[in-house]
């Protein structure tokens, strides 16, 4: 590259070096920015007396320099691997970013101990010392680092219960998490609590399963030599990694199904439920829709317990949860950032959002894939709604039965599995005939949007207790609510995110009871023409329900729904953006301008002069993008009836000057007539020219007839004027012309693309290499169709290398070398004056020895 006479690009290639030097001593630097590996040991149990080492990742924030730090826990069951993709965003944003596996987890020792203010809960405040060390941490005073802490499910849980026992923390982002655990593994819609709940079994079967697999081997948790793990106990084998306390908590529950008191306590002590008042740190709960293990409402109650102390705190129902959705991903993370730079780093700047629900906005027309919009609200209504509304249902009083064994079981979702129906609008649930007692609402006359938890009161009686109520009577009866939307027409009913509120009637002795049901809690739009449709079942089979047979009446205690509402909730609009009104406009005053402008164009584009002249070519350039000249001030004229040899060798500017012929580029200078009409893309004048350029083109699965007829079609032109018997005449393809083109051969594909030149017989045609391909005996018969052409009044363009050939079928030749004229005129003038010149020996008479002449002379 030279930079002499070039100041400019000289001036831009410095200042872009002394950038790149600038940036590269600026920058930090890859030991600072890279993730470091950390073994954190602490020390926890109520005695402090138990040593563990916590395997930990340290990401430095971004740009070096101290930073506020966020703590980022994982789920149960994962790792800190689990989270290592949000913790490199989190370093990116600026943060200084700790990560480890939780005790009993990953490569981490010790046991699992549910988030206990004994175990997970002293490491988290030890993981905060050792944070406050650091020289990249933010500090608020001496061993106090500005910190915040998220995460999901388990490490959800960690960091409300961590915010309730360290003041450290300034700022929390719990995901998808619980309140009261044992609320969670034994909900009871009817409030009377955990005791009297059903055993969500399933769920508690997976939960405990994921921590109770043996430990993998690795340098923290003592491997052999060889690198295998040591061989399991029998209690490794019965508990895995739990705490045999806990192991045996469980053991009894899941053989019973039954909460016991010992039990409680133990999940509440690992709960925020434990701690009311003391979570007083700005907290955003984020919770997601679709999760039968934590529902809305343990949010909820999060919610109330923080904002009960003061602090401030936003709730936000998202696409996701422990049963599947879209997650929002970008969206959470958005979330959490601007969460923590307005309580971390102090930007009152960022927005607040009291209360955000995702609802479907349907499919983006260009992707199609699913749009997630946002609603918000000034402030969060809690899970009972802003306002409610009536809705009068019907139904009589219906038998419902408890099958032997409690199985077959009616299905709401599958606990784990829930993705498989997570599409909106899909439902999984099935319901067992004999086992269900439904109760429907008229069809809506006007959309109904439900934003919480709807509530019904319910009656139900035992039948064949003879009075004293049995069994059924001591234990009460086993019910699970649900809210379904029915559509018209006979549709299938949906289960709104496949969620169940599991209630136990008490009986009397009489063998009759009551209860008011708290049906799950949704944000769902009901359409006008749907129906609310509550139903009780027998089963579930996310639940333990009674083995003994029973029959029930179920009936309803009181004929109305109260539906929960939030009219202050405002989804943003999902139509087109303000362009998309705009461009029809746009188009209409764009079109506009062309048309007059057209118009002048038109009055100066036509040279009356030239009508009968095919071709004039006068000044014609065109440059590369580095200013180099593929066509550099060409003129020259061809007439008809003539046959036009356009010769050069490779890179002189043929095809170039071939395609702006046909206005597909645009010349840079000069210009092109053909008929004394301007060429420009579009031109009308172009339907006289026919042509092909690099080579042809046809669609490989069609027959070769089929491909002259849609490209004839393509032209908006009458058939009659396409002349098929004279251009497939000239292809000579006989049989092969209704064969598919993928079987032709190079040849015959060239004689294809002639005769799709020549379709509508064009005053002027035009080819580039016409003979690519073609065998002496083909070249022959299209040198004689080429000859006769253009003797009926007709111009011919072509471009070849077969010298010879141009010798004996062109009536003029114009030759070019790096794209300027050299020579233009007739074949026989030019031959003639090569001899007459004498060239020392050659021919003197042959096409090519005047080629290599002429652009041998020019080098």
């Amino acid at each position: 590259m030279k930079l002499a006479g070039k100041p400019v690009a000289g001036i831009t290639l410095v200042t872009v070096l002394v950038a790149a030097v600038i940036t590269w001593v600026l920058w930090p630097s890859a030991q600072e920015t890279h993730p470091r590996e950390q073994s954190v040991t602490v020390l926890d149990g109520p005695r402090d007396d138990q040593q563990v080492t916590l395997d930990a990742t340290f990401f430095p924030p971004a740009g070096g320099g101290r930073a506020p730090a966020v703590l980022l826990a994982h789920g149960f069951g994962g790792s800190k691997e689990s989270v290592r993709e949000a913790a490199v965003r989190l370093a990116g944003e600026g943060y200084a970013v700790l990560t480890w596996s939780a005790r009993g987890f990953g490569r981490s020792t010790g046991q699992i101990a549910l988030n206990s203010p004994d175990y997970e809960v002293k490491d988290v405040r030890q993981l905060l010392d050792w944070l406050a060390r650091r020289p990249e941490v933010s500090l608020d005073a001496a061993g106090d680092p500005k910190v915040g802490v998220a995460g999901g499910s388990y490490g959800g849980a960690i960091a409300l219960m961590a915010a309730a026992y360290d003041n450290r923390i300034d700022a929390i982002v719990p995901q998808i998490t619980w309140h009261d655990l044992a609320d969670a593994l034994f909900p009871e819609a009817g409030g009377r609590g955990p005791l009297n709940g059903v055993f969500k079994r399933m769920w508690a079967g997976l939960f405990f399963s994921r921590g109770g697999t043996s430990p993998a081997p690795g340098p923290l948790r003592g491997a052999t030599p060889t690198g295998e793990a040591p061989p399991a106990s029998a209690q490794e084998v019965r508990c895995g990694r739990f705490l045999p306390e806990l192991c045996d908590v469980y053991q009894r529950i899941a053989e019973t199904g039954r909460a016991t008191p010992e039990a409680i306590e133990t999940l509440r002590r690992s709960s925020p439920v434990s701690v009311p008042g003391r979570i007083k740190v700005p907290t955003l709960l984020l919770q997601g829709t679709r999760d039968s293990l934590f529902p809305l409402g343990q949010a909820d109650a999060n919610a109330r317990a923080v904002a009960a102390t003061g602090a401030p705190v936003a709730v936000a129902w998202f696409d996701g949860g422990h049963d599947g959705g879209d997650g929002e991903a970008d969206w959470i993370h958005e979330r959490t950032t601007a969460w923590f730079a307005r309580y971390l780093k102090g930007d009152a700047g960022q927005a607040t959002v009291p209360f955000t629900v995702t609802r479907d906005g349907g499919r983006d027309p260009g992707t199609r894939r699913p749009v997630q919009l946002h609603a918000t609200a000034p402030a969060y209504p809690g899970l009972y709604g802003a306002a409610t509304t009536q809705v009068a249902l019907t139904g009589p009083a219906q038998p419902v039965a408890n099958p032997p064994g409690g199985s077959p079981s009616s299905i709401s979702s599958v606990p784990g599995f829930g993705g498989l129906g997570g599409s909106p609008g899909v439902s999984l649930s099935t319901e067992m005939a004999g086992q269900s007692a439904h109760f429907d609402s008229a069809p809506l006359t006007a959309p109904l949007q439900v934003t919480g938890s709807s509530t019904v009161r319910v009656r139900v009686r035992a039948e064949g207790t003879g009075g004293t109520g049995g069994k059924a009577s001591e234990e009460g009866v086993t019910l699970f609510a649900k809210l379904y939307d029915a559509g018209p027409g006979g549709q299938a009913p949906i289960l709104p995110d496949g969620l169940v509120a599991p209630v136990r009637v008490a009986l009397s002795p009489d063998g009759t009871g009551e209860a008011t049901v708290a049906l799950p809690a949704v944000d769902h739009r009901f359409d006008a023409g749907h129906r609310l449709r509550v139903a009780f079942t027998t089963t579930d089979l996310g639940y333990s329900t009674p083995a003994a047979p029973a029959v029930y009446q179920v009936e309803l205690a009181a004929p109305t729904l109260t539906v929960p509402v939030d009219a202050a909730l405002r989804t943003p609009q999902n139509g087109p953006s303000w362009w998309t009104w705009a461009l029809p406009a746009a188009a209409v005053v764009a079109a506009a301008v062309l048309l007059l402008t057209g118009r002048r164009r038109r009055r100066t584009d036509h040279d009356p002069s030239l009508a009968d002249v095919p071709l004039r070519i006068d000044g014609l350039t065109k440059a590369y993008r580095n200013g180099e000249r593929a066509v550099d001030d060409l003129s020259f004229t061809v007439e008809r009836g003539q046959v036009l040899g356009l010769l050069g060798p490779n890179g002189a500017g043929k095809t170039t000057t071939m395609r702006m012929m046909m206005g597909l580029i645009h010349p840079d200078a000069g210009e092109i007539r053909i008929f004394g009409h301007r060429i420009s893309p579009g031109a009308a004048v172009l339907s006289r020219l026919g042509s092909f350029v690099e080579g042809p083109g046809f669609l490989p699965h069609l027959t070769g007839r089929a491909n002259l007829e849609l490209y004839w079609k393509a032209t908006g032109r009458p058939e009659h004027d396409a002349h098929f018997a004279e251009a497939l005449e000239i292809a000579g393809l006989g049989a092969a012309l209704d064969r598919a083109v993928r079987t032709y051969s190079q040849g015959m594909r060239q004689r294809l693309a002639i005769a799709q030149a020549m379709l509508g017989l064009p005053d002027l045609l035009v080819l580039d290499e016409p003979a690519n391909g073609l065998d002496p005996p083909q070249i022959r018969e299209m040198r004689e169709v080429l000859i006769a052409y253009a003797a009926r009044g007709r111009t011919v363009i072509v471009s070849s290398h077969l010298l010879a050939e141009v010798e004996q079928t062109c009536s003029h030749v114009v030759v070019m070398r790096r794209g300027r004229l050299v020579t233009a005129g007739p074949v026989r003038d030019l031959l003639g004056e090569h001899t007459s010149g004498g060239s020392g020996g050659g021919s003197g008479s042959r096409l090519e020895d005047v080629f290599l002449d002429l652009i041998g002379e020019k080098a």
